[in-house]
């Protein structure tokens, strides 16, 4: 399948979540009430900076993780774009 390439101000939704793990071997999270919604973003590039601040701010939690879910291929599965 060809990937069509996305417009400079197209909207691709972009989550930023993270929580702490039970085993970092897996993602299943300790307490899903205690998930961390960074927040929701327009491209990945802003998603990745927001990522990464929340990343560096947790280095010392080996049990914590973030990461970016491309909120726009769950939205219209049929169109794949690159990030």
């Amino acid at each position: 399948m060809t990937k069509t390439p996305a417009k400079p101000d197209q909207q691709l939704l972009h989550l930023v979540f993270g929580g702490e793990l039970d085993d970092v071997k897996s993602v299943s999270f300790r307490n899903l009430h205690k998930l961390d919604v960074v927040g929701f973003y327009p491209n990945y590039a802003e998603a990745y900076q927001a990522w990464l601040g929340k990343a560096r701010e947790t280095l010392d939690n080996a049990q914590m993780r973030y990461f970016i879910v491309h909120l726009h291929r769950l939205l219209d599965p049929a169109t794949q774009t690159s990030d």
